[in-house]
């Protein structure tokens, strides 16, 4: 309209639904949660986490923590699962997200609620605050999965979608709280947040006995502070475990160092624990109760997902499987015969995410295996391969073949495999048969690497096979140094 002023797609907000105007992002440190200050910490107390589970009981599942009979045997530990993605809104959230409202004065009730988060907090302080009646805003950034947007607004949430990421999303709702009066609440770090997320404690020491440990996957640090702080305070003798991603180690780091420090966040499955700085609250309560720290890697997060759909019959997401995780990579031989506890804090996992975590536990597990074969371009040189596979009962999945690239024999093809076996051993069995008939088998995951490992610094027939130091696959590698791992 003549006279208007036009809004460009960079000044504008995402408010449910509609695009609307907006001022620049302010920068998050002109900015301060005064429920969160790093030069004073509040440290959550045990009498905190009594009141919560208190108020909460009626809002809140009480969650099942029951005996895991196979995966006890497959680790060798008493193992028992805590299962907090039956909470209605999926995770552990929903107990410091309730408390923290429940908490607010007459006043701050009605003005409402502000938080910035990309999922689970978003979720639990939507669906709480509408079954309480006090209006919630919550700030979600672009990368937000889309269901669990639409989710949050059915629950009653009045959705902003601004900020390339959280630390944007987050300067943004402090904002809104600055000019609305609105109360932020910080996902992982509000002192109601820790004392509501510590009932989670409360009841696993109340519905299993004679506990040895306790494995808890570290994001922000919100749930470790107030379940370390009830189990400890009640059994002091229990080990408190906490695990991280290696690809986002902040806690870890800070116990290092002995205060809050930032570390880089990379991509992981386990994205609700890629907290690049932990809550300063959360810290400070926290350090005192925890006995050990372990970090694990993505395909033991993979693994454990698997595991969990196939054993359990729990769908839960990375962030919620990493406590299992560690003990499936072997961090944790210690506790082998003990009995221990692991929560499965969150099922809010996307459903193509799973297929590719369910994908990556198979390989991780030996039974999604892929190789690089040369055979015979002859007719039955593929027929002979593919015996040989189905002879040993193994399934192919998919096989690619390659000519154009392959100097050292007219008459041979190069074929590139997917297979799915029993198990490792049985993944074995058809390396040894592949070895035996073929000269120029490569076996593993990042097959192309390991023709590069073992050919690059002795060409031979394979390294011809893929065209010579000329080809694509060449450029650049001769001025690097390529070292196999044992």
């Amino acid at each position: 309209m003549p006279g208007e002023e036009a809004t460009s797609p960079s000044e504008a907000v995402m408010v449910n639904g509609h695009l609307e105007k907006s001022n620049s992002l302010p920068s998050e440190d002109d900015l301060l949660d005064p429920m969160c200050d790093p030069d004073n910490p509040i440290v959550v107390k045990f009498q905190d986490v009594s009141a919560a589970a208190y108020k909460i009981r009626n809002g809140i599942e009480r969650t099942a923590c029951t005996k895991s009979v196979q995966l006890s045997t497959l680790t060798g530990l008493d193992l028992y699962f805590k299962k907090e993605f039956l909470q209605q809104t999926g995770s552990f959230k929903e107990r410091g997200a309730r408390y923290t409202l429940m908490a607010l004065s007459k006043e701050q009730r009605q003005i409402g609620v502000v938080a910035a988060s990309a999922g689970n907090h978003a979720l639990a302080l939507s669906y709480h605050g509408n079954q309480l009646g006090i209006p919630v805003t919550v700030v979600m950034p672009i990368i937000a999965p889309l269901m669990k947007v639409n989710l949050c607004r059915q629950y009653g949430g009045n959705v902003i979608v601004k900020g390339k990421d959280i630390g944007e999303s987050k300067a943004h709702a402090l904002k809104i709280g600055k000019d609305t009066g609105m109360v932020y609440i910080n996902g992982y770090d509000h002192p109601h947040i820790l004392a509501g997320q510590g009932t989670m404690g409360l009841e696993i020491v109340e519905q299993v006995s004679d506990i040895d440990a306790v494995v808890i996957p570290i994001g922000g640090g919100g749930l470790i502070a107030g379940s370390a702080l009830a189990i400890k305070s009640l059994y002091p003798s229990v080990k408190v475990i906490g695990v991280e991603s290696e690809r986002c180690a902040g806690f870890t780091e800070s116990m290092k160092a002995g205060k809050v420090v930032t570390v880089g966040a990379q991509s992981t499955l386990a994205d609700g624990l890629a907290v690049p700085t932990v809550g300063v609250n959360a810290f400070a309560t926290a350090r005192n109760y925890i006995d050990q720290m372990v970090t694990v890697g993505e395909e033991f997060i993979a693994l454990a997902i698997l595991r969990l759909v196939e054993m359990e019959k729990a769908v839960v997401e990375g962030a919620g499987a990493t406590g299992l995780a560690a003990v499936l990579a072997g961090l944790l031989p210690e506790l082998k015969g003990k009995r221990v506890v692991i929560p499965l804090c969150g099922g809010n996992i996307d459903t193509t995410v799973l297929g590719r975590c369910i994908e990556r536990g198979l390989a991780a597990d030996g039974r999604l295996c892929r190789f690089v074969v040369t055979v015979s371009d002859r007719p039955g040189g593929i027929a002979e391969l593919c015996k040989l596979i189905a002879k040993l009962g193994v399934s192919l999945k998919d096989i690619f073949h390659e000519r154009a690239w392959l100097t050292s024999d007219i008459f041979s093809v190069q074929a590139k495999v997917v297979v799915e076996t029993r198990d490792w051993d049985h993944a074995m069995e058809l390396k040894r048969a592949l070895e035996q008939k073929y000269s120029h088998v490569i076996w593993g995951q990042n097959t192309m690497a390991e023709m590069l490992i073992q050919h690059v610094s002795s060409p031979g027939p394979l390294l011809q096979d893929l065209g010579g130091p000329g080809n694509v696959f060449f450029r650049g590698i001769s001025d690097k140094k390529i070292t196999k791992k044992s």
